[in-house]
């Protein structure tokens, strides 16, 4: 598996999986899509297999009273390479993008009803902080994960 930085040429493929992970009312919109990948302010990788993708992962990180915090927008792997490290490996690139861009603190959003999620997140050391009621469509909970992003250097 190649993981690499996106490439505006990804974007059809990448939208191609958020259309398979997600039914039409949980998914991105193509525009917002297209602004979060070209946004200086995110990282988006991609893992490759054979020149197909695999899978993506988006963060974007904003400074709010002096301080950068990262936010996980998505992190999607394709049907077919899941349970194979993808998702671990996407979660890894996009916490070292963020604490490249100073970030101390990363957060995201998972649906209460998602537990691969869930368990991926909890294995990398965030931590569960609040719940969030009706935040997906039909009324569904999310719960809110943070982890703090130590710092570290180059090797």
């Amino acid at each position: 598996m190649l993981y690499r930085p996106y490439d505006s040429r990804d974007f059809v493929q990448l939208y191609a999986i958020e259309e398979l992970c997600f039914e039409p009312a949980d998914r991105f919109g193509r525009g917002y899509m297209q602004q979060l990948v070209r946004s200086s302010n995110t990282a988006t990788w991609i893992a490759e297999n054979d020149g197909q993708m695999a899978g993506f992962a988006i963060a974007e990180w904003r400074e709010r009273k002096k301080r950068i915090t990262a936010y996980i927008q998505t992190i999607e792997v394709s049907p077919e390479s899941r349970g194979q490290g993808v998702g671990r490996e996407l979660l890894a690139r996009v916490e070292d993008s963020s604490r490249a861009a100073n970030a101390a603190l990363i957060w995201l959003h998972v649906d209460a009803a998602n537990t691969a999620a869930i368990r991926l997140y909890e294995g990398h050391g965030y931590s569960c902080e609040g719940r969030q009621e009706n935040f997906y469509p039909g009324g569904r909970s999310a719960l809110i994960y943070l982890k703090g992003l130590d710092f570290r250097p180059a090797s």
